[in-house]
């Protein structure tokens, strides 16, 4: 039987979140990680990417963040610390491992328009951040890719734009 490599993943990436001083910050890190690598999923699977892949990306994208606690270049230093993880695990071949580096690489460039399942990331990160709190206004850098969302999944919602 095959390992499934989500859930070897997760298990690793469970032991650097656990050691997470602030109970706050460890919390927002689960949620965080763990919210954007589900909407990965739902987003790959409605637009015919690799779940498995999307959700692995999702869990890594901003952990060298909270690993770190450094927001600088997160995007470019995730995306290191990403190959460095799933080359020591050896849960992908290289295409794969590319794959989940070029998505963290841009998931900060909201307004770029990238690989098909580059934007599964980026636009599932959007989602998390919107969905987190939907009382509070949407990021203005995230406004359109929010509107573009509501309009995938056909949701009427009034005000997107000045939410």
């Amino acid at each position: 039987m095959s390992k499934n490599r989500v859930e070897v993943l997760r298990k690793y990436i469970d032991e650097i979140l656990l050691n997470i001083d602030d109970p706050v910050n460890r919390r927002i890190a689960y949620l965080h990680l763990y919210g954007v690598s589900q909407a990965c999923a739902l987003l790959a699977l409605k637009r015919g990417e690799d779940v498995e892949l999307a959700t692995m990306a999702g869990m890594l994208h901003d952990l060298h963040t909270f690993k770190t606690g450094n927001h600088n270049d997160h995007a470019i230093l995730g995306a290191l610390l990403a190959r460095e993880i799933l080359v020591e695990l050896r849960l992908t071949n290289p295409d794969e491992t590319d794959k989940i580096c070029s998505a963290i690489y841009n998931h900060s460039s909201k307004d770029g328009k990238f690989s098909a399942f580059d934007e599964v990331l980026i636009d599932a990160d959007v989602m998390q951040h919107v969905l987190y709190n939907y009382s509070q206004p949407v990021m203005e850098h995230e406004k359109k890719r929010f509107a573009d969302l509501v309009q995938e999944f056909s949701i009427t919602i009034a005000e997107v734009s000045t939410k």
